[in-house]
């Protein structure tokens, strides 16, 4: 692993980063009543790749990171939402770990009810209030990288509440201790990169663009999910 560290970035780009996953998981090409779950916006990229690759459908899954007030890269939390479900995951160690006047809970509840707002909105905007059918079906959950993984620990409380047939997490990079976190809540976990000391996701890639509303809707257009 440290290895791999000294070798940035590790992925060219979230295709790349797909590609290398769909190898890992060849082994769900084309299965039956499986289907792949982008969270969005950063890993619907990878989801399409992967989708592409083992010719299974796949869609966006809602999920919105809780910023730490004043660092809103750092989650404290995070939020997901598939149709009427929504689910929160709270991290009350890093929470303790902050100054106080960071972590003041009127200050932490007006960064939930924006990201809520926003999480409201992107599921109107790019699902129209629609909603994968994953009762009982074979959920791959993609993401571009973990940090804190409240996200995807978000995502994977959704799909548990929405009743998944078998959970599947399948991610390019992460440091290990999140990974580990993150697969004792899966029954499959899949991630290619694991370094010993972790950086910012963005660092694992040569192109790591933020995406828009405009790149979502091109995607799920060409997948033809709209």
């Amino acid at each position: 692993m440290g290895q791999q560290q000294q070798n940035l970035p590790a992925y060219a780009d979230r295709h790349d980063a797909g590609l290398r996953l769909a190898a890992e998981l060849s082994a769900y090409r084309q299965a039956a009543n499986a289907l792949i779950l982008g969270l969005a916006r950063g890993g619907l990229p990878i989801a399409a790749t992967l989708a592409a690759e083992l010719h299974l459908p796949f869609d966006a899954l809602l999920v919105r990171k809780l910023g730490v007030p004043d660092y809103p890269e750092l989650a404290f939390g995070a939020i997901a939402a598939h149709g009427q479900l929504q689910a929160e995951v709270i991290l009350p160690e890093l929470i303790d770990s902050l100054p106080t006047e960071l972590t003041r809970p009127e200050r932490l509840e007006r960064v939930r009810q924006s990201e809520t707002a926003e999480l409201h909105r992107r599921q109107s905007a790019y699902l129209q209030g629609r909603a994968t059918e994953v009762t009982g079906q074979t959920v791959i959950l993609c993401d571009d990288g973990l940090a804190t993984g409240a996200t995807m620990a978000a995502a994977i409380r959704v799909m548990r509440m929405a009743h998944v047939g078998k959970l599947i997490a399948a991610i390019p990079v992460g440091p290990e201790s999140t990974c580990a976190s993150c697969a004792a809540h899966c029954d499959e976990f899949h991630c290619p990169l694991q370094p010993d000391d972790f950086g910012a996701v963005g660092t694992y890639y040569e192109h790591f663009e933020q995406l828009d509303d405009a790149t979502v809707h091109n995607i799920l257009r060409q997948a033809g999910s709209t």
